[in-house]
């Protein structure tokens, strides 16, 4: 199985992703940021080279106007 190496950043919002999927609460951006102490704004890189890696994907509203933001899932690994 190949290894991907994540900066200690990236770590830290991918537990957050599966920690708060875990509980059961939707990944939204504000909650990530919550969970990990950072910014919003210090977020937007880290998510979006976890999902280039294949580690998170980003599902976005499903239902208009009602739109909370996208919200970040864990990929189950195999």
């Amino acid at each position: 199985m190949r290894q991907v190496q994540l900066s200690e950043l990236e770590e830290r919002v991918y537990d957050a992703v599966a920690v708060l999927e875990s509980r059961g609460q939707v990944p939204y951006p504000d909650l990530i940021a919550e969970e990990t102490g950072l910014t919003e704004e210090q977020l937007i890189a880290p998510l979006h080279q976890l999902t280039e890696k294949n580690l998170l994907h980003r599902e976005d509203s499903p239902m208009a106007g009602l739109d909370f933001g996208p919200r970040f899932c864990a990929q189950q690994l195999t």
